[in-house]
């Protein structure tokens, strides 16, 4: 034998070397309690009158920004000159947000709500 052979340390049979098994913590997982502020929660889009842009522009951009029909655009437009504003959408802030960005595109005036 030499020195070289792996299986002899010192004149005795080498034990394999064995990596003991990693320890994993126990980990306590905190539910958080839904106070309703949640961005999952319903929020909407409220559209305000303004004496500035035509039936027909804000009818197109509701249309882009909401994917609704020409007919419920119409009827937000119609809304919001009567009432002096309008709940035009109604979803998650993620969405709402969207939304909104749309109908700024052409400084419509708007708010979220939640």
């Amino acid at each position: 034998m030499t020195l070289m052979d792996s299986t002899y340390v010192l004149g005795s049979p080498a034990e394999p070397e064995v990596e003991p098994e990693p320890v994993t913590p126990e980990v306590e997982t905190l539910e958080e309690e839904d106070d309703g502020s949640g961005t999952d929660e319903p929020w909407t889009v409220i559209l305000f009158n303004d004496e500035i842009h035509t039936f027909e522009e804000v009818i197109q951009q509701l249309m882009k920004a909401t994917s609704c029909s020409r007919g419920t655009a119409e009827d937000h437009a119609w809304t919001v000159h009567n009432e002096g504003q309008a709940e035009v959408y109604e979803g998650t802030f993620e969405e709402c947000f969207e939304v909104q960005e749309v109908l700024k595109e052409i400084q419509l005036v708007t708010e979220i709500r939640g």
